[in-house]
């Protein structure tokens, strides 16, 4: 039975927004130490910056919270019979709001955890192969840049794997939340690439 209709999956994405404002970087590192994540280092909530603090406990333990919430967000809309849009929505909602998180002051992190989790929610399969492609960038010393392109190769991932418009749609958005929330590693990652060239010429 659908129990949601057009008003009620708002209401769905609204608590996904809730959950996602849900940073478990910045509460665990405000429980272990008092200490305010968001004025530490990037700055940033999510999982790279706790391990500068809690190291890799911390680290892992940020990444699968935030992995999950946003999992949980995806199965729990598809177990409610939510529409696929209405799922779509959900997925973007949860993870603007862990970049955005209202009781923050709209500082979070940058979406990457919980963007491998609603993928991993969507299909497995896509998140293990975009997550493979995650793992490999760091060994060569391009971190940011390789997890920008694990992320960017989800929506070619689900197509591949025939899903549908609307979860490619959501992935894309999410991506592009992504995308939005790393600007300025980008910008600093394509400033050091003109150096490199400069030092070269």
């Amino acid at each position: 039975m659908n129990l949601f209709s057009a008003p009620g999956e708002v209401v769905v994405v609204c608590i996904g927004y809730m959950l996602g404002c849900l940073s478990t970087g910045y509460y665990l590192v405000r429980l272990r130490t008092g200490q305010d994540l968001r004025t530490i280092a990037s700055g940033s909530t999510g999982s790279t910056n706790v391990k500068r603090i809690l190291g890799t406990t911390g680290f892992v333990a940020t990444l699968l919270g935030d992995a999950v919430k946003a999992a949980c967000v995806v199965w729990a809309a598809d177990y409610l019979e939510v529409s696929s849009w209405g799922i779509a929505a959900a997925m973007t909602a949860v993870v603007a709001g862990h970049i955005w998180p209202v009781q923050l002051g709209f500082h979070g992190g940058k979406g990457l955890a919980p963007g491998l989790g609603v993928l991993a929610a969507t299909d497995y399969r896509a998140a293990l192969i975009c997550g493979g492609i995650a793992v490999v960038g760091p060994l060569f010393g391009q971190g940011t840049a390789t997890l920008l392109l694990a992320a960017t190769a989800a929506p070619g991932v689900l197509a591949l794997l025939h899903h549908g418009t609307a979860g490619l749609a959501g992935i894309s958005a999410v991506v592009l939340l992504i995308w939005i929330a790393h600007r300025d590693n980008i910008r600093a990652f394509l400033a050091e690439r003109r150096g490199r060239k400069g030092l070269q010429a």
